[in-house]
């Protein structure tokens, strides 16, 4: 929280403090390496997929954009969703509190898959409250976020995989032309 206060001093009466609230936007410019994710994943002899996003970094008016390969399939799924997580932690060492939030619950499929399929992901990131990424500030202070990819077989048994993405704010004011 960010306050501005301001005293004025008067011999004759008592001095006159008034404060206010403002707020600090931190922009960041376009990342010049922006690189894809792309992972394996799966349990030995029974399923084996595969994912792919188009970038690990977002800015907070985004899209993510994706794809997941099932190779192999021997467990029967009953669905799978795509989460973003965001964990936020305070204090340091022993003293460090962890909240983490699951933001949002995007459904990519509904039924099993086949082997050889493939699903397609695009998730708009507008509608959620989100934040930049924020790295131990002063030892004392991070914001990270987190795609968790989750499949639910037919025992409600719960598979996931999650991957730490970079989130930050572009300035939104137009460039003079």
């Amino acid at each position: 929280r960010y306050i501005l206060k301001v005293t004025i001093g008067r011999n004759y009466v008592g001095n006159i403090v008034e404060s206010r609230d403002f707020c600090v936007r931190n922009y960041s410019p376009l990342p010049s390496i922006n690189n894809s994710i792309k992972m394996e994943v799966g349990i030995e002899d029974c399923l084996h997929i595969e994912f792919e996003y188009s970038k690990s970094k977002y800015h907070l008016k985004d899209v993510i954009v994706g794809k997941i390969y099932f190779l192999l399939v021997r467990i029967k799924i009953k669905n799978m969703e795509l989460e973003i997580r965001r964990r936020e932690s305070t204090g340091s060492g022993p003293n460090t509190y962890v909240e983490t939030e699951t933001l949002a619950k995007f459904e990519l499929m509904d039924g099993a898959p086949v082997r050889g399929e493939s699903i397609p992901v695009r998730l708009f990131l507008t509608p959620y409250e989100l934040t930049p990424t924020y790295r131990n500030i002063n030892n004392k202070f991070s914001v990270k976020y987190y795609l968790n990819l989750v499949l639910v077989d037919e025992e409600d048994r719960r598979y996931f995989k999650q991957q730490e993405i970079n989130m930050f704010r572009l300035d939104e004011t137009p460039q003079p032309s």
